[in-house]
């Protein structure tokens, strides 16, 4: 699964594409397919920890 990551601190340049393993729901939960989300601008300003 393609998924953008925050690994580190900084601005726009710090999301990173990566390959990551798809996921297993667990006991009570449920697996859902997104083929999109949005991204606002107040999104961004939440990469900073």
């Amino acid at each position: 699964m393609r998924a953008v990551q925050i690994t580190r601190v900084g601005g726009p340049e710090v999301l990173d594409v990566v390959d990551l393993p798809e996921p297993e729901p667990g006991e009570g939960q449920r697996l859902y397919e997104v083929s999109s989300a949005e991204v606002n601008f107040a999104d961004t300003h939440h990469r900073v920890s």
